[in-house]
């Protein structure tokens, strides 16, 4: 099953999400959950470098199955509220994902 974890501050900001285990839903190479998981959040990574400017505190495992991103300290507001925004739709996309295939993600 993939677990996602989202961290958020006292003001209910996302400060960083952790994403690990492997969804099995499918043959490798052909796991659907996995190819729509990964996407959603390799993409907000990317979406955030892109059009914020911002680099994530990126951890991953070199074999799959695991992804951490921290948000950096320090943005000005502006940035911080786009990156919020972002990582909020990351979460809605995961979530979607999750409801349709329970047995094989868990989005807390």
């Amino acid at each position: 099953m993939i677990t996602v974890e989202i961290c958020r501050n006292d003001e209910r900001n996302i400060v960083s999400f952790t994403m690990s285990g492997h969804a099995e839903s499918g043959p490798h190479g052909h796991d659907i959950v996995c190819a729509g998981a990964s996407a959603v959040s390799f993409g907000c990574v990317n979406a955030i470098d892109a059009l914020c400017g911002v680099e994530l505190d990126v951890e991953m495992e070199d074999e799959g199955g695991f992804l951490r991103c921290h948000v950096p300290n320090g943005l000005d507001k502006m940035t911080f509220e786009k990156v919020q925004l972002l990582l909020e739709g990351m979460v809605v996309s995961l979530q979607a994902i999750a409801d349709e295939y329970s047995l094989n993600m868990k989005v807390t």
